[in-house]
């Protein structure tokens, strides 16, 4: 027989004791806790199957010990349980713990934007001039070079309005989700040496991609005002797009920041899949330009879901389509959840690692 004893709250395997020979089905155990106070898991088991064993919570506070009845258990059950104790902080610990280091992270934004053009001729303005090149840029290619247009509207002013429109929501994801593989080892030094709140650093560039994003939607909102001498009243549902686009966006980057620990070479992928993933989406030409086999296929893009809603808010004054609204809420609520538990759950070997 032997004993582990594990953390009860996080599940980390802290220390195992000396086997003792069963011997008639009896054995004398002698399991000495840490002094440290703190609560303290127990497994008893046969050392050829652990699988089933007798658990033991105790605490020690004070030098003083307090033991909770043991109580015959499984491998399997204890994942289960751990599950479904889970479920409810993946709903809660992510935003309770962005809440809690707010100012820390409205900071970080701040230093990233002013830091990111320090020195330069125009400083920062550049936060303001680099969509601007970007979005003038494309639209001067597609719409003045290749003379790309749209069915709903032949002129090239409709086209540098629906390419602009779909560029938004791309702007802000790109910006993040490209810089998300190395930005743990970019701050390395926070993982070696502190204490530090590492699941931020990820939501740094999700707010510094939507703070390019919101410049652009100035450029933006201007040249519609000036093309249709108005904007129009379904603006108001944009609120219900850039959520689950910041989500969905928050999500990847968490994923993506904490295998990039491991995967040094995933910044490079990430760039060829992000040139992909630009022109699968129908940004620069119109979505009746897909084949009609791959549409509905294409249609699972959450960015396509996104453009799609940017172009019916912007440019055709309504609502976006519910059915895809509410599969894009869903997906990147998941998203979100998914990518902050891979994060928190490799954020142990960070340090081993770097």
């Amino acid at each position: 027989m032997g004993w582990q004893i594990y953390d009860p709250e996080t599940g980390a395997f802290l220390f195992e004791g000396e086997w003792s020979e069963l011997r008639e089905t009896k054995v004398d155990l002698q399991i000495a806790l840490p002094e440290e106070d703190g609560p303290y898991r127990v497994h008893v088991a046969p050392v050829q199957d652990r699988n089933r064993f007798i658990l033991i919570d105790a605490r020690v506070r004070a030098g003083a010990i307090e033991i909770s009845p043991p109580r015959a258990c499984s491998a399997a059950g204890l994942r289960r349980r751990r599950l479904l104790r889970a479920i409810p902080k993946a709903f809660t610990y992510p935003p309770q713990s962005l809440w809690r280091n707010r100012k820390l992270i409205r900071s970080m934004v701040r230093r990233e934007m002013l830091a990111r053009y320090r020195g330069s001729f125009a400083g920062a303005l550049w936060t303001f001039l680099n969509p601007l090149l970007l979005m003038a840029t494309y639209a001067f290619i597609f719409g003045g070079v290749l003379k790309t247009s749209f069915q709903n509207d032949r002129s090239g002013i409709g086209y540098v309005l629906y390419f602009l429109a779909g560029m938004l929501p791309w702007l802000a994801f790109s910006e993040a989700v490209g810089r998300s593989p190395y930005v743990i080892l970019e701050y390395r030094n926070f993982v070696k040496k502190l204490v530090f709140p590492l699941e931020t650093l990820p939501v740094n560039l999700v707010i510094a991609g939507l703070v390019t994003e919101l410049f652009g939607l100035m450029i933006f909102l201007i040249g519609l005002l000036a093309a249709r001498r108005s904007i129009p009243a379904s603006v108001i549902w944009l609120p219900v797009l850039i959520v689950p686009q910041l989500l969905l966006t928050a999500g990847l980057c968490w994923f993506l920041a904490a295998l990039g620990v491991f995967v040094r070479d995933l910044a490079a992928v990430i760039g060829f899949i992000l040139t992909l993933w630009f022109f699968l989406t129908p940004i620069c030409y119109s979505e009746e330009s897909l084949p009609a086999a791959a549409r509905p296929i294409l249609s699972l893009n959450p960015i396509f879901v996104l453009v799609r809603g940017y172009r019916a808010i912007f440019l055709e004054n309504h609502a976006p389509a519910i059915a895809p609204a509410a599969a894009l809420w869903i997906g990147s609520l998941a998203a979100a959840i998914i990518g902050y538990a891979w994060f928190h759950r490799l954020r142990r070997s960070f340090a081993d690692v770097i």
